[in-house]
């Protein structure tokens, strides 16, 4: 499953897959062979929390009077299906009785070879909210590199509940409300630092909503503020490494491979209260193609200027959402 904070409905494939079922690791759950799977009516509470949810009108199967779910995302993927009711188990002595989650019939789009999606975004019907009364309204993980080993003991992982916070060496900072995207997870971004030096812009570019968001890939800012992240970026890179053209959306490209590169600068993300992300080669550095390295960090245009801080910027960080009090923490080499 992918796990997405930006997400609120969890869903996996189902069979009979009546319209299109993506190719994935596991064998797709078929439902009939639950005894304790139930779809839920159109007339239920839990179809009404579908519109916060999804930010879609659920719809009814004539037939069955069942309610059907229809989620969409950015990059255009989408799945349709039941919305449905079954026991979640955790481990063989934690499972929660009557979860809710979609049973996907038509799944098409960038989902890899994923069965579906954890959604663990600020809304009721999120796998969180469900699992809070029992553990918790909160929740930790930490995400593995593309280098790290396969059997490396600082695995990646997702930790459910109050005890997921434990670590002493969080530094938090405030979550933001924003009654625009409620159920989305915003903190304040304050400075950004490229080789311990502030950048040269006015106060007000970072007063934009920041998003945090583990299923995007690839950190997005304000053109005027990432702009001068570029500017600092390639005066310090250039010294050492020739520039090359960009590719698609990332636009500060370097001869070279990650690893030839030993000059990098530190790209430091400070937020409100004193929490940061200090940012490393294998934070900010992607090699796109044979010898092209680029910066995975982009601008985009746009009236509805918004920062999103990519799961690239996250990876080896515990990031810790204590939803309950309303803050979000940070912590180095949670994982490899």
């Amino acid at each position: 499953m992918l796990i997405d904070t930006g997400s609120s409905l969890s869903w996996l494939q189902c069979q009979p897959c009546t319209s299109y079922c993506h190719v994935q690791v596991e064998p797709i759950f078929n439902s009939s062979t639950s005894k304790t799977y139930q779809t839920l009516p159109c007339s239920s509470s839990q179809c009404s929390s579908l519109k916060d949810a999804t930010l879609n009108d659920p719809s009814c199967e004539t037939k069955s009077g069942s309610c059907m779910y229809r989620a969409t995302y950015g990059d255009s993927s989408f799945s349709i299906g039941y919305l449905s009711q079954d026991i979640l188990t955790l481990t063989p002595s934690q499972t929660l009785a009557k979860f809710v989650y979609g049973c996907g019939q038509n799944n098409e789009g960038l989902f890899g070879l994923t069965a579906g999606i954890l959604g663990l975004a600020h809304d009721k019907l999120s796998m969180i909210a469900q699992l809070s009364p029992k553990y918790g309204y909160a929740f930790s993980y930490c995400l593995p590199t593309s280098f790290s080993a396969v059997n490396s003991s600082k695995e990646g992982f997702l930790s459910i509940g109050s005890s997921s916070l434990a670590k002493s060496s969080f530094k938090f900072t405030p979550m933001v409300k924003n009654p625009k995207i409620p159920s989305l997870y915003l903190l304040d971004l304050t400075t950004i630092k490229v080789g311990r030096k502030p950048l040269k812009v006015a106060t007000s570019s970072y007063k934009v909503p920041t998003i945090i968001d583990s299923g995007t890939v690839i950190t997005r800012l304000p053109r005027s503020l990432y702009e001068a992240l570029r500017k600092a970026f390639v005066k310090i890179m250039s010294k050492k490494y020739k520039q090359a053209p960009g590719v698609s959306i990332l636009d500060t490209c370097f001869h070279g491979s990650v690893k030839s590169m030993l000059t990098v600068p530190g790209i430091q993300m400070i937020f409100r209260g004193g929490a940061d992300l200090t940012l490393n080669a294998h934070n900010t550095l992607l090699e796109i193609q044979r010898g092209i390295t680029c910066l995975t960090i982009a601008g985009h245009d746009g009236q509805n200027a918004i920062s999103i801080i990519g799961n690239f910027q996250q990876q080896t960080f515990t990031v810790a959402y204590d939803v309950s009090n309303s803050k979000i923490g940070f912590a180095p080499g949670g994982c490899q």
